[in-house]
């Protein structure tokens, strides 16, 4: 292929072969032999720190003892039982500061058991026989509406199939999955997303309308009017501005949207990436977009964030992983404006920062300049609240930008709860949108048992 001009944004950087080999699942699959051998390094604790770090509760001495003795069923039922996603969040979850963060064997001398490869292990089988290991209970009568088809709306929705509710999710995509298919990394889950959903809803009793956005083609008083309860459970639409010079250039855009479009892209040989790519942000996105960009064909790639390594909200994990993958990570630097030339962007004006004596973020005043083709913007995703209100009138309390609820999920509006990224929590994780799901599937589940709202 010749070689195009040197600020080009251009598909077909790398052969289809390449593409193959740079996009392959970058953690594969445990074989029975090597799982037997990890499992019975477990020490089967008693009263096991793993499952007190695991957001969702899972027994894991428990699953792991199942493998040891071929129980692949036992085991899985184990994980699923308390995180339906048990097969996504094996391989997204950050273990290393989850479940093997706090793993007896995780000293000097030892590692950690690897949970993550023996929980995939456990669930792969599932997926790939499609073995239902649940049965729904006899219909209830009671209609819930759920809002987002994400590991929050789909966790919840399943663990009300499974009690007999009939369980209608109103999904603005095309597709079922929210994050787990539009915003990870291709390399993490490759063809797995839409398996597992499917999966999932084959337990039955669930109807998914895709298509649907809260606030367009449903609204919230409409949802409350036609069901016995409602979940919101829609995630952050919206995305941060930087609000700086230059910014509507072409060639600068959301990493969400990138990742989205190479997420549901039916051959990366056609996607358009830059030759010099800049990412700003410290973040799980920011580290996806930025592997992905150099996995396409970029010539360089660097990724900014404008405080140090410790608070980056990317684990040190990922922090390293994209490092290895030839990013160049810069640290303590702010984007000051966007180069601009021809209406294209052909650079980025940095400021290095500093922390001052009052613990603020401050500009030194001193900058650079990194040539570029292409910036992805990763600094933030925020809930977008007019869906959430009635002819203006907000409906729903709202604090910090996030939907307030009680410890049971329940928001200050009549008949509806909410979870996931939408009310924030302890970690903005896969995992613990699939806790809130299912703990406010159990909430509403008592709601209705004793006799709850009912809908005309």
């Amino acid at each position: 292929m010749a070689r195009k001009d040197l600020g080009d944004i251009a598909a077909g950087r790398r052969t289809r072969e390449q593409l193959d080999k740079a996009f392959a699942d970058v953690a594969p699959p445990l074989d029975r032999q090597r799982a037997l051998i990890e499992s019975q390094r477990c020490y089967f604790c008693y009263e096991a720190p793993c499952i007190t770090a695991c957001p969702t509760g899972i027994d894991i001495p428990g699953f792991i003892r199942g493998i040891s003795t071929d129980n692949l069923r036992g085991a899985a039922e184990t994980i699923l039982s308390a995180n339906i996603f048990g097969g996504a969040c094996a391989r997204v979850c950050p273990t290393e500061i989850l479940c093997e963060g706090v793993c007896v064997r995780n000293t000097d001398e030892d590692k950690p058991v690897e949970i993550g490869a023996l929980q995939r292990y456990a669930t792969d089988w599932v997926f790939e026989g499609n073995a239902q290991l649940f049965q729904r209970a006899a219909e209830t009568g009671k209609h819930v509406a759920v809002v987002g088809a994400g590991p929050a709306g789909l966790a919840c929705a399943h663990a009300l199939a499974m009690r007999g509710h009939r369980v209608s999710v109103y999904e603005r995509h095309a597709k079922p999955g929210g994050l787990n298919e539009y915003g990870i990394a291709a390399y993490k889950v490759p063809g797995f997303a839409q398996r597992e959903v499917e999966w999932l809803l084959s337990i039955g009793g669930v109807t998914v309308h895709y298509g649907q956005s809260l606030g367009s083609q449903v609204t919230l008083s409409k949802l409350r009017a036609e069901h016995d309860a409602v979940f919101l459970g829609m995630g952050l639409a919206g995305v941060n501005d930087l609000a700086i010079e230059g910014e509507g250039a072409n060639g600068i855009r959301n990493a969400v949207d990138f990742i989205a479009e190479l997420r549901q892209s039916e051959s990366l040989s056609t996607l358009a990436v830059g030759r010099r790519v800049v990412v700003i942000g410290g973040g799980n996105t920011a580290v996806d977009a930025a592997i992905q960009s150099k996995k396409l064909g970029a010539e360089a790639v660097s990724m900014v964030y404008r405080r140090g390594a410790d608070s980056m909200s990317a684990t040190s994990h990922e922090q390293e992983f994209v490092q290895t993958e030839g990013v160049h990570v810069i640290h303590w630097a702010q984007p000051k404006r966007f180069l601009v030339e021809n209406g294209a962007l052909s650079g980025v004006e940095f400021e290095y920062t500093s922390i001052n004596g009052a613990g603020k973020l401050v500009g030194s005043g001193d900058t650079f300049v990194i040539a570029a083709d292409v910036a992805l913007k990763a600094i933030g995703q925020v809930l977008v609240p007019s869906p959430l209100q009635d002819e203006g009138s907000e409906v729903l309390a709202l604090k910090n930008g996030r939907i307030v609820v009680d410890e049971h999920y329940k928001t200050s509006l009549d008949k509806v709860w909410a979870g996931g990224d939408c009310v924030g929590g302890k970690v903005d994780l896969t995992v613990q949108a699939v806790e809130d799901g299912k703990q406010a599937a159990f909430a509403i589940d008592r709601m209705l048992a004793a006799g709850g709202a009912r809908h005309g």
